[in-house]
């Protein structure tokens, strides 16, 4: 490996690692213990279940049952999906045991693919089923993540916070505005926006291929800032239109890194923070 070559892998890592101070401040301000104005949008959309704090087993039960919700309406989007819009290249109905294994995988966050997406998925399932999993499975790991840091440093309370809170907070707030930069980015740099139908070119041997289109960059955004597997193409980022320039490369491994440095520097000093006071309580309670 040549010094230039090490050089391009340390680049990501240190923007990232740069990046990562401002997004955590970003969280915390997300996350902060005061209302919000998008409050009001959780309290319209979930009622009177926004309301008011959650000890430990209200908010499991609440995201348990937000997960199973998501994995009810993934299957049932992708079993419907030959007779539902969006569907250009008329791809009939996932199996279901297919359908399932993809639901339960994008749903946990783990986006396990056992298909080749532009092979098997319309653009509907690939946009709003895939995609919004791609959010959600992101925001619900980052409201365990807040739930667990609470419950270390609130020791003396039974309040978690209000899981439909987090849940909408740091998806519209942070993963959202974040997300539509990044597919901006991506394409301008050549990856493929747009719900035409596959191509059938002529290639210079004169032989017949065809090109996959759809709606690549909007998943690939969240796909690489939440963390997530799945991508639009089977191949993912190998692929040509999904990751075309070097720059895209970048910025997607940029994404990848730089949330989850945010977060797990933000649940750091979240916990940590509780040490002084306990060493003073400590102090007072020996003397």
């Amino acid at each position: 490996m040549s010094f230039f070559d090490i050089v391009w892998i340390a680049i990501p890592i240190l923007v990232a690692c740069l990046c990562a101070p401002l997004v955590a401040r970003w969280l915390v301000w997300t996350f902060e213990d005061r209302p919000h104005r998008i409050d009001k949008l959780t309290h319209l959309i979930v009622g009177k279940a926004s309301q008011g704090a959650m000890d430990w087993k209200l908010y499991a039960w609440a995201l348990l049952a937000f997960n199973l919700l998501g994995i009810a309406v993934l299957m049932a989007m992708q079993l419907a999906q030959g007779i539902l819009p969006l569907n250009p290249m008329h791809f009939p109905g996932v199996p279901f045991d297919l359908a399932f294994n993809t639901a339960v995988s994008f749903v946990t966050n783990t986006n396990w693919q056992a298909y080749s997406g532009e092979a098997t998925l319309s653009y509907l399932t690939q946009m709003v089923g895939l995609g919004t999993q791609n959010f959600v499975s992101a925001a619900v790991g980052f409201a365990a993540m807040v739930a667990i840091a609470r419950g270390i440093r609130r020791n003396t309370t039974g309040s978690l916070g209000n899981f439909w809170i987090d849940l909408t907070r740091v998806t519209i707030c942070v993963l959202l505005p974040l997300s539509f930069v990044w597919a901006l980015v991506l394409v301008s740099q050549g990856v493929v926006q747009n719900f035409a139908s596959y191509l059938e070119v002529a290639t210079v041997e004169g032989a017949k291929q065809v090109l996959p289109m759809g709606p690549a960059s909007s998943q690939i955004a969240i796909k690489q800032l939440g963390t997530n597997g799945g991508g639009f193409f089977g191949v993912n980022s190998t692929h040509p239109f999904e990751n075309p320039t070097f720059f895209s490369n970048l910025f997607e491994c940029i994404g990848i890194i730089c949330d989850a440095h945010a977060a797990a520097g933000w649940t750091c000093h979240h916990c940590l923070e509780r040490i002084p006071h306990e060493s003073a309580s400590l102090r007072a309670a020996a003397s």
